[in-house]
């Protein structure tokens, strides 16, 4: 019987930091969402004017992740993560003392370099936090407190915003951020294997920021048909960008792009499978709220009930999960938990136009679950099978890869609604779709599996 090693108090409040920061950004998004609304009538601005809110700061963080995360790797996690830290926290007190719709966009866009800064090193911080073999479980930490986070955040936005103004959403990350600071700069380790000679690629960050910026922005607009002659031109400047970005990555010794771990049969496998996995799940949490209140005519407070017990089962699910893939294959795990939620999509296909809403809970739930199942396995295999010193770049594109895989599931919803006629069949649509990327990761993890028991991979 294997006897996992302790973690000593000093790391334990380390991962305090980390996970503070983790609920903040996840919060953070949940929290705009609700008040997109209200923010609108102070400012008097349109609706898809506000949206950019939400649309900047996952641009932003999307098109820094794999720069920071490199950052990280050449010179050190900790400063990459404290500077984040305030970055983010000077961001929430900008926002909150903005004054016009104008000066709440760039504050935004600050916000989002430090969640970027934050986002890009936090696997590789946990990896050198704990211990090999209990690994598992500071990752499931991590998705655990991220569902917790998830879960609460309509509630609490709108518990908030009941008593007070939307100011207090950004406000209430203040305190928390100098803690988190506090904490941080007394306990977070430093690399362990740094670089003897560290530097960074300017040329292929610039590439970088080109190629995800304009491939994200074309993807987020192109169902507009007054802005698709643009996205298309923009989509092509993307492919030509990304086709020097990889070019040069591949004469590089440490990539931005990380194609020295794509060489690594599991990683770039457990990439694909994260991305086709949160492609099934944006599919399915964005299609159902139309499924609920204009089909099944349920009110925004049930459907927002009926939507929760998808996030805390994740919740639930992930410790249990971590603890299993001590001592059982990480990559079969992984494949049963996307079993059972591509069982759960199923399930949610034959829901009954007059279902009970614990017809739907249960359903939701057995996603949930599955998910749960799912994520934290995924994850192990997906770090565990590149070498520390490439930590921040694997924690890196893994992040891109879940952020990836939300845009493509929203772009997918949107062109499915824009093409079909009725809700109720765009929505059976969309399940449809989120089956067969469900099925897809399903399939690659049974491969790596294989490969893991083929190969004897110790994770």
């Amino acid at each position: 019987m294997v006897t996992s090693p302790k973690l000593d108090l000093r790391k334990y409040v380390a991962i305090t930091s980390i996970i503070i920061l983790l609920v903040m950004t996840v919060l953070d998004v949940s929290l705009v969402n609700v008040a997109l609304p209200v923010i609108s009538k102070d400012f008097n601005v349109t609706e898809s004017a506000t949206v950019w809110l939400v649309t900047i700061y996952q641009l932003i963080i999307v098109m820094l992740l794999l720069p920071l995360a490199s950052i990280g790797d050449q010179f050190s996690y900790r400063r990459n993560f404290l500077t984040g830290l305030v970055i983010f926290t000077l961001g929430s007190f900008m926002c909150a003392a903005s004054r016009s719709f104008s000066i709440l966009m760039f504050s935004r866009g600050i916000q989002a370099i430090g969640a970027a800064g934050v986002m890009s090193v936090n696997v590789a911080l946990t990896r050198v936090i704990y211990p090999r073999n209990i690994l598992g479980r500071g990752l499931a930490l991590n998705a655990m407190f991220i569902s917790i986070a998830t879960a609460a955040g309509p509630s609490l936005a709108g518990w908030i915003l009941s008593i007070t103004s939307w100011h207090w959403l950004f406000l209430i990350n203040i305190p928390f951020g100098l803690v988190a600071f506090i904490i941080g700069i007394k306990t977070l380790p430093r690399n362990p294997n740094p670089p003897e000679n560290p530097y960074f690629d300017w040329k292929g960050g610039a590439l970088n920021l080109l190629f995800f910026g304009l491939l994200f922005y074309s993807l987020g607009n192109i169902v507009d048909p007054n802005d698709m002659p643009v996205c298309i031109i923009m989509l092509l400047g993307a492919f030509v960008a990304g086709y020097f970005y990889v070019r040069r990555e591949l004469n590089s010794k440490r990539p931005m792009f990380p194609v020295d771990l794509f060489k690594i049969r599991l990683y770039s496998t457990s990439i694909l499978t994260s991305t086709s996995s949160f492609i099934a799940q944006n599919l399915t949490l964005i299609a159902l709220p139309f499924l609920f209140l204009s089909v099944l005519k349920l009110s925004e407070l049930t459907t927002g009930l009926v939507m929760t017990p998808w996030p805390l089962a994740t919740m639930i699910i992930s410790p249990l999960a971590a603890r299993w893939i001590e001592r059982h294959n990480a990559a079969f795990t992984a494949a049963a938990g996307m079993f059972v939620f591509l069982t759960g999509l199923i399930l949610l296909v034959f829901l009954p136009i007059n279902a009970h809403v614990w017809d739907i809970v249960w359903r939701m739930a057995i996603c949930g679950i599955g998910f749960g199942f799912f994520q934290t396995p995924n994850n192990i295999v997906m770090v565990m099978a590149t070498p520390v010193e490439r930590t921040g770049a694997a924690g890196g594109m893994q992040s891109t890869a879940r952020l990836t895989g939300q845009t493509a599931g929203s772009t997918i919803v949107s062109i499915i609604f824009a093409l079909t006629a009725t809700i109720s069949f765009s929505v059976n649509i969309c399940l449809f779709v989120a089956m067969l990327f469900a099925l897809v990761a399903c399939i690659f993890s049974i491969d790596r599996g294989r490969v893991i028991i083929k190969r004897k991979v110790t994770l």
